[in-house]
């Protein structure tokens, strides 16, 4: 039987030092997964990895491999022990599963409760596994829900009405460090949809003069057009840093793009003007040993949570209402799971009882060989009623938990009788339904 199966940290179980290890760009993210889908375990895969989280959702058939086949390879990027990797990861299974990424979707695990983006980004980590052929069935659908959940959110409470986010509130980190924005000079490093989001709250502060520094040069001019800014390529950003009063950095770069070294030199030829650093990015962009140097005033990620405290309080009270819809969503996901898998595991439990008549019946055949043909009806005709009237509650039990949508006692049912997968796929092939025969049959990418 499938099982749903999540791995993963974020804010709440690791600083950002350790995240950085574990961030996934885009190609790191696909070669992963397709490594993980190669495997026999695992059927489907989405990893969503982001400034605050990285984590594996995955369709597997061995729930206990997998895992650790995952902490395994999560803990050789992190060049850290699998059994210290474990004790900061959660690793949530099939409705909790996805009760974890409804919630992420929602927002309601984001630093900044029901902040909007986080539905993009697991949308657009949703869309690069579909393109990469790794998603199936169950994850296919478990995502478009998790969307919908993310928009009823979104649209039945207020839980992100001030429009808060990470950016909004470097931002405003800024203005309490420096004052007025009005008249100083920022500079963006990146033209991704942080840096957007950054630019757009610097205007809203009367910030007009704005450089951007990014390796995409016409994504860089389109973000300085929109907002009144000036772009310069990338390797001018040491000039920029020496005229700057604030650089806010959100680049996907694996690398540093502002170094300790580099900046020493830097704030000596500004005679000890202040400089803020506010690092967005996960991995960081700025190297830690940055806020070290006299003058320099450095924030990454973690270090706005404190900030993040003060503000969250205005939402405190539509989470109660975002999570009720989430639960809804849940119970909605969960019938389906549960009908998903009780049609093959009520076929798989007729077939093994009919087949243990079958044995019992032929091993004691050579017993009556004086019965008539009408006893040895008869004899099989007692055999296959008993077996029927024991299978009676277990089947009536297991219609149950399909209408209450209880799919993981399921999986008791099967261990208590010993039912293979294989007797499952048969069954799944004689009378599951299609979408249940379509996950069997689906061939790996």
């Amino acid at each position: 039987m499938t099982e749903l199966l999540a791995l993963g940290i974020s804010h709440k179980t690791a600083p950002v030092a350790l995240r950085e290890r574990l961030a996934l760009g885009d190609r790191e993210g696909a070669r992963l997964l397709g490594e993980l889908v190669a495997r026999a375990e695992v059927d489907e895969a989405v990893a969503i990895s982001t400034c605050n989280r990285t984590e594996i959702y995955l369709a597997v058939t061995d729930p206990v491999q997998a895992e650790a086949e995952l902490l395994g390879r999560l803990a050789r990027r992190a060049a850290i022990r699998p059994t210290e990797l474990a004790a900061i990861v959660y690793s949530p299974r099939n409705c909790d599963a996805a009760r974890q990424l409804f919630r992420v979707t929602s927002g309601l695990e984001s630093m900044i409760v029901g902040e909007g983006e986080v539905q993009g980004q697991v949308r657009r980590a949703y869309e690069s596994a579909l393109a990469a052929g790794t998603t199936g069935l169950l994850l296919n659908r478990l995502f478009r829900a998790a969307l919908q959940t993310g928009k009823r959110v979104r649209s039945e409470t207020a839980i992100g009405a001030s429009r808060l986010s990470v950016s909004t509130v470097a931002v405003g980190l800024a203005r309490d460090v420096v004052g007025d924005l009005a008249f100083r000079r920022v500079v963006v490093v990146g033209a991704g949809e942080t840096a957007e989001l950054t630019a757009r709250a610097l205007a809203d502060q009367g910030v007009r003069t704005l450089f951007v520094a990014n390796r995409d040069a016409q994504r860089a001019l389109a973000l300085a057009d929109r907002f009144g800014g000036s772009v310069t390529a990338l390797d001018e950003l040491p000039a920029l840093l020496a005229e700057a009063d604030i650089v806010v950095a959100s680049t996907s770069s694996p690398d540093a793009i502002i170094g300790a070294e580099e900046l020493d030199e830097v704030m000596r030829a500004r005679h000890g003007r202040p400089l803020v650093l506010i690092d967005l990015a996960v991995p960081r962009d700025i190297e830690p040993a940055c806020g070290d140097l006299e003058g320099v005033h450095r924030y990454d990620i973690d270090d706005l949570q404190a900030v993040v405290a003060r503000n969250l309080k205005v939402r405190e009270g539509e989470r109660e209402r975002a999570e009720a819809i989430v639960e809804d969503e849940l119970r909605r996901i969960a019938v389906w799971l549960a009908q998903r898998d009780v049609v093959p595991t009520l076929q798989a439990l007729r077939e093994h009882g009919a087949g243990i008549v079958e044995r019992v019946l032929a091993e004691n055949a050579s017993r009556w060989e004086t019965a008539s043909p009408r006893d040895r009806a008869r004899i099989e005709a007692v055999a296959r009623s008993v077996m029927q009237r024991l299978l009676h509650e277990p089947t009536i039990r297991l219609k149950a938990l399909e209408d209450a949508g209880d799919h993981g006692r399921q999986q008791i049912v099967r261990e208590l009788f010993g039912l293979q997968e294989g007797t499952t796929a048969q069954a799944a092939e004689t009378g599951a339904p299609a979408d249940v025969r379509e996950l069997r049959r689906r061939p790996r990418p």
